[in-house]
């Protein structure tokens, strides 16, 4: 056991290869001590070493229930804590790299949540008539404000359910950070986009006039991933003359245009087993990360599917990428040795309250 931290500026010019081979040491010394989580999203040579893949919520549930003492996810930030909030008190969360954030979570932050919970406030009591409801792809502190305000998290797979519950309690949703998420969410719920109005966070009172705040019955941030903000309607209309028979299949964080014109729409891991239950011979057209895209192409090819990535630019998530073999290593290697690098730690305060807008949401 080394008495100081390896330092991470050698394991820079290590090729992948000899990454793998100490990734895969680093694991069997590690045994069940460690648990490596792999986003949907990451890159092949660290998914590849993953003990659990799927989405954010449900690697942070498979990592609470098993042994291990350190949780290594390769993901984002936001991901990372939610691991640390709804894991055993004896589990430390850990993150590869931490400038691995998310562009869209970003986009909202307390300062600005706050500032516009009192502008609201200003016009209605906010309290009283709107729930808060934060995507899980946001920051501690902002499911933190919705746990102390009778708020919520989502997903993008129970989006809708958790919406019916909002709209059960008070008459509006201030829904933070994607508007495309929940402006396609409330289309199906039959809500008119009249309906819907847009916060810009960057203007006093979001830039909406009094009636409008108190007309509207979802008030949408604007925020969006950029990665889904890629995928346009000529893509898809392009694909259906090349191929009248395709499926177009896109995450709801795409854009309310493409959205329509989707044959489905839902979450990676509705996108992953719609793909995978489909007749053998199909051709799909796919509008979500690339990562996943070419993972579907690759292992669906022994059926006859044709996988496709939606738009003709390569779009990958820039800071989910910055998870690398390297980074990995170094995590793992550091652990062999005695010392925890790059722990994800949320002050408990925070903690709680972003606990209570979790339960909420896993009790629906």
């Amino acid at each position: 056991m080394s008495a100081t931290a390896l330092d991470l500026q050698p394991y820079a010019s290590l090729d992948d290869r000899d990454c793998d081979k100490r990734i895969i040491k680093a694991k069997q010394a590690l045994g069940n001590r460690v648990v490596i989580l792999g986003h949907h999203y990451q890159r092949d040579e660290v998914f590849k070493h993953a003990d659990y893949s799927g989405d954010s919520l449900k690697l942070s549930r498979e990592a609470a229930n098993s042994e291990a003492e350190y949780i290594v996810f390769c993901g984002v930030h936001f991901m990372a804590e939610v691991a640390d909030i709804i894991s055993r008190p004896d589990q430390i969360s850990i993150i590869p790299d931490l400038s691995a954030g998310c562009a869209m979570a970003d986009m909202a932050n307390l300062e600005q949540v706050e500032r516009a919970w009192a502008e609201l406030s200003s016009v209605l009591d906010a309290d009283e008539c709107i729930t808060p409801v934060t995507y899980i792809n946001s920051a501690a502190d902002l499911k933190s404000f919705c746990g102390s305000h009778g708020g919520i998290v989502c997903t993008s797979t129970n989006a809708q359910k958790i919406l019916d519950w909002s709209f059960s309690r008070r008459e509006k949703v201030l829904f933070f950070p994607d508007q495309h998420l929940g402006r396609n969410t409330g289309v199906k719920m039959g809500i008119p986009l009249e309906d819907m109005v847009i916060w810009d966070y960057d203007q006093p009172m979001g830039g909406l006039e009094t009636e409008q705040i108190r007309q509207a019955k979802m008030i949408l941030w604007k925020g969006f991933c950029s990665v889904h903000q890629m995928f346009k309607p000529e893509h898809i209309e392009n694909f259906k003359r090349e191929v009248p028979d395709g499926k177009v299949i896109s995450h709801p964080e795409a854009s309310y245009e493409v959205c329509q014109l989707s044959d489905y729409v839902g979450s990676t891991e509705y996108i992953i087993k719609t793909i995978t239950d489909s007749e053998p011979g199909s051709h799909w057209l796919v509008g979500t990360e690339l990562n996943l895209v070419n993972r579907l192409h690759q292992t669906l090819a022994k059926d006859n599917k044709t996988v496709q990535f939606m738009s003709p630019m390569v779009c990958m998530c820039s800071t989910m990428f910055r998870v690398d073999p390297q980074h990995l290593a170094w995590v793992l290697e550091n652990l062999v040795a005695g010392h925890v690098v790059n722990q994800v730690s949320v002050a408990e305060d925070v903690a709680n309250n972003a606990r209570t807008a979790l339960q909420r949401m896993l009790e629906i």
